[in-house]
């Protein structure tokens, strides 16, 4: 006992010793001038751990740290100032395609892997600009006093501000990425800044260049990121900018990235808790035009007999728009069997979309041969066609820039500077100035209305690829598709433009606004991340109301938006899928983007499944294309495809539904819609009307059918001619 006592004495004395020397070596540092940028003054190695890769480093303490006087400046850096005119920006060297900046990933400022908690600062100016909107590429509310504002903001403009990352586990840091703040109004960067570590975030490690401190040249405009390597990696558990100079007439603002691998630690529970990983054996990487047309002939080849690949056009540099056609009877329609499809890299810089049709391609090819029932069933009962780079000519500009450099809009329109979501003919105004006028003879259908003459000019502003899309949207019978873009995580559907003149926002539907309803749900439910109501927001808007999804005018008013076109011109429910908050994420975080949107993507595919579907036939059997199917209570008609079938989506309940063509007699049926995944067959059978039937048997025997009202004004003239011979006589 009495050894015990003894060494629990001396365990205690040794435990108040540090304390001591702890607490008098952070009073020295809370004297100083610059205390909040003061190295550490323990020389502990958690700091500067040994790697078997390149290895991380932190610099040796100068002798005289920790007492009051400024640290040193390296002659070769400049003198930080409170306000400093806009700098150039750094040359920044041309990157190989997707080389991620050195060896280590983004830590997930972006992605929001980082959660608002991480984040801390020194001040700020109001919540809105607080550490948690420090994130790059994030973007402004229209409203920036708001709480969705475009930067971090700093509180005062002295040398005394930090922004700073706790990234809550030991992590070697390679780099910082920054940008100023997002603002229309307001021109606020950071031009240098100094970089700090540490592991308990009270004592830092300034990052050195030679014996000083390392000044960071930042940013020269607001909107372009700008990289800065460490010299040597830090290993630490947390990270710090400490902004030296911005823009004159400017405030300390800034958006960042930090760069990092956090280390193995399996007794972080933290972090085992929140790992993603996958079962799937794909590629998960990103491809470049010539790598994806690579893929998918690796596809094609191992399912030669469910695939084809086939392009729509090209584009305006002369790239071809390849698509996969994935199907048991590739390269034919199939009687009675729906096509669907997803397209992809409208805007080239939402590359998350192209990667996941890639990765879904491979999926599909996969399960397919392991005989995966669900799949197995899918592939055979519909035609699908996944076409996932529309704008090759600007993703080829992202993909130069790489997954963190790019901004948040190089690549995003086509190469003559058109943005394809948004380039075709508005036909809503076309139909809602029809309704509008009641009185007259309506000349515009509910449906497949005709697209303007001017539209179809040569000189027209409309893109090469533009004009593909919709040439291959009228050729294929589509009944469901899907467009998948970037930047958010929300399920859009039309109308995507507002009816009243002058508004910028308004709720919009369509008359199928319950179908589109269901339609964007079944995606949002399904995928890991759209409905959780815990998850923060992209940017400015909550869609968690809606839980997950959100209509387009309601959202944002877009004239000429894909989805209207295709609703108004084609039989096919087109909806807008945002699938991840980081319009091109890093390659690292590929497999897990496809764990959010695996289910998502297959869901949604088999809703075309869903409502009614059948045939229209004359009295001989023959399919009658081009009929009408109209459901009562619902102003928007489909018409058949060129064999007679037809689909037509619908939820669960009764329909009183009617078919009808030129030159015969429509027929009307009750149709019942289930719950059960699989579309209720409707079949009609048309008979010919009498003046139909007259004409047929006239042009049988080369005779031209007469037109009743001319014969009888004929026998009129003649009567009254043969009246007035009589009457002479």
């Amino acid at each position: 006992m009495a050894r015990r006592g003894a060494a629990a004495l001396a365990l205690a004395l040794a435990l108040l010793a540090l304390a001591l020397a702890r607490v008098g070596a952070q009073g020295a540092a809370l004297q100083a001038p610059d205390y909040y940028v003061q190295e550490t003054w323990s020389r502990e190695p958690y700091y500067a751990r040994p790697e078997p890769e390149p290895e991380p480093f932190s610099p040796p303490l100068p002798a005289g740290t920790g007492n009051g006087e400024r640290e040193p400046r390296p002659p070769e850096s400049r003198p930080p100032k409170t306000a400093t005119k806009p700098k150039k920006a750094p040359k920044r060297e041309k990157l190989a395609p997707e080389a991620p900046p050195p060896g280590c990933p983004p830590l997930g400022l972006e992605t929001l892997k980082i959660t608002d908690f991480q984040l801390h600062a020194s001040t700020s100016k109001r919540y809105g600009l607080g550490a948690h909107r420090g994130r790059l590429n994030i973007q402004a509310g229209i409203n920036e006093n708001d709480f969705y504002d475009g930067a971090w903001c700093a509180g005062r403009n002295d040398l005394h501000q930090w922004i700073e990352v706790d990234a809550r586990r030991l992590t070697k840091f390679t780099g910082v990425i920054t940008q100023g703040r997002n603002s229309l109004w307001l021109s606020d960067w950071v031009t240098s800044y100094k970089v700090m570590v540490s592991n308990d975030s009270h004592t830092w490690v300034t990052v050195k260049n030679g014996s000083g401190d390392m000044i960071f040249e930042g940013n020269s405009e607001k909107e372009i990121p700008v990289l800065n390597e460490l010299p040597v990696p830090m290993v630490a558990r947390y990270i710090r900018i400490n902004p030296r100079s911005w823009f004159d007439n400017g405030s300390i603002c800034m958006r960042m990235e930090i760069l990092g691998c956090p280390l193995p630690d399996p007794n972080n529970y933290y972090h085992r808790r929140n790992e993603m990983t996958t079962t799937d054996d794909l590629d998960f990487k990103h491809h470049n035009y010539k790598e994806m047309r690579q893929l998918m002939k690796v596809v094609n080849e191992m399912c030669p007999n469910i695939t084809r690949i086939y392009n729509i056009g090209k584009s305006h540099q002369g790239l071809k728009l390849y698509a996969v056609e994935i199907s048991d009877h590739p390269g034919e329609h199939e009687v009675g069997e729906p096509e669907f499809h997803y397209m992809a890299g409208a805007h080239g810089n939402e590359v998350l979309g192209r990667e996941l049709m890639l990765l879904l391609l491979q999926f599909l090819c996969q399960e397919y041969l392991a005989g995966n029932p669900r799949i197995v069933h899918l592939v055979e009962e519909t035609r699908i066609h996944i076409l996932p780079s529309l704008n090759p000519d600007g993703y080829e500009k992202a993909y130069e820039g790489g997954s963190e450099l790019g901004g948040w809009s190089l690549g995003r329109w086509t190469h003559d500077g058109i943005d394809i979501n948004n380039n075709f003919p508005d036909l809503n105004t076309l139909l809602w100035e029809a309704e509008d006028r009641q009185n007259l003879p309506r000349k515009v259908p509910n449906h497949y209305i005709a697209i303007p003459e001017w539209f179809l000019s040569e000189n027209a502003t409309v893109a090469v690829e533009t004009r593909a899309v919709i040439a291959w949207m009228e050729k294929i019978p589509f009944v469901l598709g899907g467009n998948l873009q970037g930047g958010e995580l929300v399920v859009a559907y039309p109308y995507d433009m507002v009816r009243s003149l002058w508004k910028t926002q308004e709720h919009s539907p369509t008359p199928d606004d319950h179908v589109f309803r269901w339609l964007a749900y079944s995606y949002a439910s399904t995928h890991r991340l759209m409905t959780d109501a815990r998850r923060r927001v992209c940017h400015t808007e909550d869609f968690q109301k809606e839980d997950g999804t959100v209509n387009g005018a309601s959202w944002h008013t877009v004239a000429g938006s894909l989805n209207d076109f295709s609703y108004l011109h084609t039989n096919c429910f087109e909806l807008s899928i945002y699938v991840g908050c980081d319009k091109y994420p890093h390659e690292s975080e590929l497999p897990e983007e496809w764990e959010n949107n695996r289910e998502s993507l297959i869901v949604f595919m088999e809703q075309v499944h869903r409502g009614i579907k059948g045939m229209v036939r004359d009295a001989h059997g023959k399919g009658i294309p081009n009929a009408i199917i109209s459901v009562e209570g619902v102003n928007h008609d489909i018409r058949t495809a060129s064999d007679g079938d037809y689909w037509r989506l619908l939820n669960p309940g009764e329909y009183v539904v009617t078919a009808k063509a030129e030159g015969f007699t429509s027929s009307t049926k009750n149709c019942m819609v289930g719950y059960d995944m699989g579309a209720t067959r409707c079949d009609f059978t048309l008979s010919k009307t009498n003046l139909a039937r007259i004409r047929e048997i006239m042009e049988k025997f080369g005779k031209q059918p007469v037109s009743l009202p001319a014969r009888r004004l004929k026998l009129r003239g003649r009567k009254r001619r043969q009246r007035g011979g009589r009457a002479n006589t």
